[in-house]
């Protein structure tokens, strides 16, 4: 089973690297590496299945993918029509469907470039299948990798339990989706006092924007109180204005009652997985949680937040998309 092998040795450094810290985007390339790998060894073996089912097992490797291409672009416009209807005409909301209007256009695009018989514009019609692959990796690796670190528990007892906060409702309320955030706190707070273990910490953390009355933290914190938090059991933190600043302004706060401290970040679930490289890039000692967020809300989230991962990591990522462009043109301007 050599064929087997590169896959094998790539899940061991995955496993290896999320022992380490499992907040890395490289643990999300290195299992789409291994996915990857285990297909193509899998593949190698198709010549020993007998007649048909070989045959079968081949078209099933090149059919499915192009329907599930098709069938993604169908579910993206159609959660897309949903977001405008329950969301409105906002840009952020109309992401699902440019993406799923996009990929047929990449598809009707591809198909008249690969028509033509000119060697050039074929050229340029396989680097564009080479740069849409390469994007669409990094998307299912990060899609993958997310929801594999959205299964993580709380064990053993923390000292602190941070909520990110978000915009308002009428610059004083607390929105659904914030509201998620404060009820996992709360069950994780719960949760360990009901263990017997030490009674954590609530940190809301969230400062006024220009158009909020009080400061973000204040409401989470009066959220709480009303839903029978004892006041003397939270700490705020109200002057943060981003995701960066409400973990580095927590993990100040943290450190000043127990530089040993232990913690749990919490926001809603499509936000986990960014928030956990966030949380790892400002020192913080903790996990992400993430909280439960409408169905139809999850798949425009999801692909924001692909994007911001991507352009956290442009160098590497404009370098390889980049080199891809300059190969197209090289090959098209000599053939």
């Amino acid at each position: 089973m050599l064929a087997f092998a590169p896959a094998a040795l790539l899940f061991l450094v995955f496993c290896v690297s999320v022992w380490k810290d499992r907040r890395r985007f490289r643990n999300a390339v290195l299992l789409g590496l291994t996915f990857l790998a285990a297909s193509l060894g899998l593949m190698t073996q198709f010549r020993h299945l007998p007649g048909i089912l070989g045959q079968l097992a081949v078209l099933a490797v090149f059919l499915l993918p192009a329907v599930g291409m098709i069938a993604l672009a169908l579910f993206l416009i159609s959660n897309g029509m949903t977001m405008v209807k329950k969301e409105g005409r906002r840009p952020a909301n109309l992401l699902s469907l440019v993406a799923g209007l996009g990929i047929f256009g990449l598809i009707a695009l591809v198909l008249v470039l690969a028509d033509s018989e000119s060697h050039p514009v074929n050229a340029l019609a396989a680097g564009l299948i080479l740069l849409v692959g390469y994007v669409s990796f990094l998307f299912f690796c990060f899609l993958g990798y997310a929801f594999l670190y959205g299964r993580i528990k709380v064990r053993g007892d923390v000292d602190y339990v941070v909520m990110l906060g978000s915009g308002l409702i009428g610059g004083e309320r607390v929105p659904p989706l914030l509201a998620s955030r404060l009820r996992k706190g709360r069950e994780i707070y719960e949760a360990q006092r009901a263990r017997g273990g030490r009674v954590p910490v609530l940190l809301p953390s969230g400062g006024k924007g220009g158009d909020e009355k009080i400061a973000e933290a204040r409401a989470m914190a009066d959220w709480l109180i009303a839903d029978g938090v004892p006041a003397e059991h939270l700490r705020l933190e109200d002057r943060s204005r981003t995701t960066e600043e409400n973990l580095a302004l927590s993990r100040a706060i943290m450190e000043e009652g127990d530089p040993a401290y232990r913690c749990v970040v919490v926001t809603n679930n499509f936000h986990a997985f960014r928030a956990a490289m966030m949380a790892r890039k400002a020192g913080v000692n903790g996990q992400v949680l993430g909280s439960p967020t409408a169905k139809y809300f999850w798949p425009s989230a999801t692909i924001r937040e692909f994007v911001a991962v991507f352009w956290e990591h442009r160098a590497a990522n404009l370098s390889i998309c980049g080199a891809i462009v300059v190969l197209t043109a090289a090959l098209a301007l000599t053939l």
